[in-house]
């Protein structure tokens, strides 16, 4: 029998619970993965916080990755014919936090060989976010932006792939994460008090775009002083201030960004198949172990992406 995490209710992480149950069989178009690691995300605790009454109980996780253990009739996977024994990797599904779950075979992608099982679990849901900022805010070559929290999982993503559209990056952190910054190829700067002038001084230019991976009121204020075009600045944690501020709020629940994200996954794939976008694992956990991971995960500063491990 397998075993999936479900949020009982709306809640902390005390709402979370681990059962046994019996996986669906695969109908057509779906298939069914024996997970191998399961990727872990800031989201997947927020959207329980969140939710409605009347979603719950609602099985947790959204990318995992691991080998196809059963094909629904006249199926295939979003990047071609399957067969049973496959490695794949999948998102945005429901119920990721498992050691076996049967998926929409759309959501479902060959798994690189170059890739770890936690890499490739964690490497969608902020690689697909990262693209759907740089692609909003129109960032390109010659572009200098402005991306606050740019040692978190969006943010190390947004730096490679920015420095693949040809811009160069200036990214808030703390200064203990400012070798992750520069490894991924941008230029750290000390986020508080005096940002903004910090910032116009490495960029005399001036600033193209900025893109807010955090939320906090001094990303939000740092951003309209310095980019003169509104429309180029993006959050992904300040819904409240785009609303009042006329900048743009994204998020994977809104059926643009869904239908985005969507269609950048093979892409990001390939990137990363040939090594030209990493995604930094800290840790891994076992699947039993997902409250404390999770913990651990909302306290910040993980040092890089988390993946749950079935026995």
């Amino acid at each position: 029998m397998a075993q999936h995490w479900i949020a009982t209710r709306p809640g902390d992480l005390d709402v979370l619970a681990l059962e046994d149950h019996d996986v669906p069989p695969p109908g057509h178009g779906e298939v069914t993965i024996a997970v191998r690691a399961a990727g872990m995300n800031p989201a997947d605790a927020k959207h329980v916080a969140a939710g409605k009454p009347q979603d719950f109980p609602r099985p947790v996780g959204y990318e995992v990755a691991g080998v196809i253990s059963a094909i629904g009739p006249d199926t295939m996977i979003a990047s071609g014919p399957v067969s049973v024994g496959d490695e794949v990797l999948a998102f945005r599904i429901s119920g990721g936090w498992a050691s076996e779950v049967t998926v929409p075979a759309k959501d479902v992608l060959a798994k690189p060989a170059s890739l770890s099982w936690g890499e490739a679990a964690n490497l969608l849901l902020a690689g697909c976010t990262a693209s759907e900022m740089l692609h909003i805010t129109g960032v390109g070559e010659g572009d200098t932006i402005l991306v606050h929290g740019a040692s978190g999982a969006v943010g190390v993503s947004v730096l490679q792939q920015a420095a693949l559209r040809g811009a160069t990056v200036i990214g808030t952190a703390s200064e203990g994460s400012f070798e992750t910054v520069r490894r991924f190829g941008g230029q750290p700067v000390a986020y508080g008090d005096g940002l903004e002038q910090r910032v116009r001084d490495l960029a005399p230019d001036g600033v193209a775009a900025a893109l807010d991976c955090v939320g906090t009121d001094e990303a939000v204020d740092v951003s309209l002083a310095l980019v003169a075009d509104r429309g180029r600045i993006v959050t992904i944690a300040a819904a409240d201030r785009a609303g009042r501020d006329g900048i743009t709020a994204i998020a994977g629940s809104m059926p643009a960004s869904s239908a985005y994200r969507d269609s950048v996954r093979a892409d990001l794939v390939a990137l990363a198949a040939d090594g030209r976008l990493i995604v930094p694992v800290a840790r891994t956990f076992p699947l039993a172990d997902a409250v404390e991971a999770s913990r651990l995960l909302m306290k910040g500063h993980p040092g890089g992406k988390f993946a749950l491990v079935p026995r």
